[in-house]
């Protein structure tokens, strides 16, 4: 299987220097990954939730994050992340140069009915290829064959994909970057369903308890924008990453904790739009 790393089609634009995004598929699959590689490295936190998630390094210091289809074995993709930052450094084997590289999978087979995964050469190549200042949107990467709003039924699913959104707040720069592969539906801001839960038979799409709007705070921001979220199905894993760069008084945690909430709901929208 040969690689495919160069895309058309819809993609966020963004300046954010020293994130380079890198985006492989196997058009047999289809399914791919999505590689996030930080020049200087980034300290990063992470949030695991819902009933079934698959996630690859237990780091709180990295140079990369590898999103991928596959499922479990979709982890693989992230070693070859790995494998290939350890080629770029010329084989160095000292402490600090070791490449730490944490990853997350999503289950893709359902739409596909193949074994075809995200392995070692996909992730590799992702690697090799990631540039900084664009950020394919859809299904693309990792989202290639990603599907949301099976909550009533598989039937009732369509595509996922992957989203981001970006902001600049004085020298600060904010990106958010989602796949959604979720059992619930995407709702928009006012609450409608916009993708998933979906009667082929009449052509309208199901919210999930009817009457009832989003506008109420939530204790997390993509459980606004996806419903049900953290289902028993999901593996809804979260990475927050920061390079260290920049300091900026007027946005401290709180508001900074706002302003990656609304990013997060426009990722997702955008992953689906």
């Amino acid at each position: 299987m040969e690689a495919r790393t160069d895309f058309d089609g819809p993609a966020l634009e963004l300046d954010f220097p020293g994130l380079r995004i890198g985006v492989a598929e196997y058009e047999e699959g289809p399914t791919g990954c999505t590689v996030f590689h930080f020049a200087s490295g980034a300290t990063i936190e992470r949030d695991v939730r819902g009933g079934s998630p698959g996630t690859f390094g237990e780091f709180e210091w990295v140079d990369a994050v590898c999103f991928a289809g596959g499922s479990l074995y979709g982890l693989e993709a992230a070693t070859g992340v790995a494998a290939e930052l350890f080629r770029q450094r010329n084989y160095d084997t000292g402490w600090m140069s070791i490449a730490a590289v944490a990853g997350a999978i999503i289950f893709d087979w359902g739409p596909r009915d193949n074994a075809v995964y995200p392995d070692k050469e996909l992730g590799r190549a992702a690697l090799r290829t990631a540039r900084e200042g664009r950020f394919p949107l859809g299904r693309r990467g990792a989202g290639r064959s990603a599907t949301v709003g099976k909550t009533f039924g598989l039937e009732q699913g369509e595509p996922g994909g992957q989203g981001g959104a970006f902001r600049t707040i004085g020298p600060t720069r904010l990106a958010v970057f989602v796949v959604v592969n979720a059992v619930g539906a995407v709702v928009d801001r006012d609450g409608h369903v916009v993708r998933g839960h979906f009667d082929r038979s009449s052509g309208a799409r199901r919210a999930l308890v009817e009457g009832v709007e989003v506008g109420r705070q939530v204790h997390a921001s993509m459980a606004r924008a996806i419903h049900p979220f953290h289902a028993l199905t999901d593996g809804d894993v979260l990475y927050a990453a920061t390079t260290n760069e920049v300091d900026n008084e007027a946005l401290d945690s709180v508001a900074l904790a706002v302003v990656a909430s609304e990013l997060a709901w426009d990722a997702v929208l955008a992953a689906v739009s």
